[in-house]
């Protein structure tokens, strides 16, 4: 299956609001959000998607140790925090690999998502380097006229 962003909203079907937790806690989407999944995982914002997806999974764990272990408030909030930067710590480690399971589950091959990435980022590139030279340009061209030649 080939994989390629999706130029515009046309086919992209977002869930609501309860199907997106479901997908944010590792449940797949209907076919009719494949688009959407791709989107979602090779948009400029990936990372911080990724990290929304990550925030709703551990809400579950840490609010068990909050209301339901014994103890002093303080002590479990500090055990819910290392939780948190354990979690996060873990996730991040494991984004991409975690983004392409996201990308297989919706029918796209593997490595899909990594490649769509890497074409923005190649045509991203080629546009800042346009945009340089032509600065460049406009530079030497106000260069000459202050020179007179």
């Amino acid at each position: 299956m080939e994989a390629r962003a999706p130029s515009d909203g046309g086919g992209r079907v977002r869930p609501g609001p309860l199907r997106w937790v479901a997908y944010a806690m590792g449940a797949g989407l209907p076919g009719r959000h494949r688009t959407w999944v791709l989107y979602d995982t090779t948009t400029g914002t990936w990372v911080l998607r990724h990290v929304a997806r990550t925030l709703v999974q551990l809400a579950v764990p840490i609010g068990l140790v909050l209301l339901l272990v014994p103890g002093e408030f303080w002590i479990r909030g500090l055990a819910a925090l290392g939780g948190l930067i354990l979690g996060m710590a873990f996730s991040l480690a494991y984004m991409t690999e975690a983004v392409e399971n996201r990308v297989k589950k919706a029918g796209y091959a593997a490595g899909s998502a990594q490649a769509v990435r890497d074409r923005a980022g190649l045509q991203r590139d080629a546009r800042e380097s346009e945009r340089r030279r032509a600065a460049a340009a406009r530079r030497a061209a106000r260069y000459r006229a202050r020179r007179g030649g």
